[in-house]
């Protein structure tokens, strides 16, 4: 069936309409694999986190279910019992906005800190480090420290805004891309980057603080980063246009996994207007091969 020519806002929830419409429209039946996340990224020409946060969605939804290692397959669920829609806002939006956001706000408050602020931020750290990770308690005491470096600013519009973006991982869509990818050791790594954050502040360093805080939330993003088996964390936007320009179209087939036409339509062409739009073309399960 034909995947439209899409718009990049709220790039992952148009990809997730087109998969699910594939599914509805029976093109893909319950049992089939999808393509894999690094086959839909090259071929639709966007990012494999924008991919990533469509797939999840749809499992969220009840759709399809990741099988990390084997693939994605379609369920035969009934996506309406879920009761769940996709979001509004993808986990990568909301974590590229707090890097925005809270990266500035750390600065601020590297020139306002005291002694108290410090030792209030020393507190949330100690009982970090004791509690299990991942887990709701340390997972509250994330919030605390990100909510406790926007309190140092004094403005409290800064300090909800903060909280709010935080909570928005709460929603089951953070939370099931939260089960795959994060961990002991990834929890380990945040706390530690907390400290740098910390001891910027506690220096009176703005620039270091910005540094440290916006370097943990990118990490933040590149730990979601990792694909279900075949990820390659950080891979630049040069390297994914690249592979654009250098991958074979996807083309139609059949469950015998036939050989394509010469003369069968892509599904994408790069389109030098915008990196990453989606073409017009075909796409069938018999092309996850």
């Amino acid at each position: 069936m034909p995947l439209t020519a899409i718009e990049p806002r709220r790039l992952y929830r148009q990809v997730a309409d087109q998969l699910r419409g594939l599914i509805e429209r029976g093109e893909y039946s319950s049992g089939d694999r999808l393509p894999p996340e690094r086959e839909l990224s090259e071929r639709l020409g966007i990012s494999r986190p924008t991919v990533r946060e469509a797939l999840i969605a749809l499992e969220v939804e009840g759709w399809v279910r990741i099988r990390v290692g084997s693939g994605i397959y379609v369920t035969a669920r009934e996506p309406a019992a879920t009761g769940v829609r996709i979001e509004a806002d993808g986990p990568f939006e909301i974590l590229g906005a707090r890097e925005l956001i809270e990266s500035a706000v750390a600065a601020q408050a590297a020139t306002l800190a005291g002694p108290h602020e410090v030792a209030t931020l020393d507190e949330v750290l100690a009982e970090a480090e004791r509690g299990g990770h991942p887990s709701p308690e340390t997972i509250a005491l994330d919030r605390l420290f990100h909510v406790g470096v926007a309190g140092i600013v004094g403005n409290p519009v800064v300090t909800r805004l903060v909280g709010e973006l935080f909570d928005k991982r709460m929603s089951p869509y953070f939370e099931r891309l939260s089960g795959y990818f994060e961990n002991g050791a990834s929890w380990r790594l945040a706390h530690d980057e907390h400290r740098l954050v910390r001891d910027a502040i506690a220096n009176g360093n703005a620039a270091a603080a910005s540094a440290a805080m916006r370097a943990h939330l990118e990490k933040s993003q590149l730990r979601f980063q990792t694909g279900f088996g075949d990820a390659e964390p950080g891979r630049t936007a040069a390297a994914m246009a690249a592979a654009r320009e250098a991958a074979p179209p996807l083309r139609r087939g059949s469950r015998q996994g036939r050989k394509p036409h010469a003369n069968e339509e892509p599904v994408v062409r790069s389109g030098a207007r915008r990196a990453g739009a989606l073409a017009d073309g075909r796409l069938r399960p018999g092309d996850d091969a």
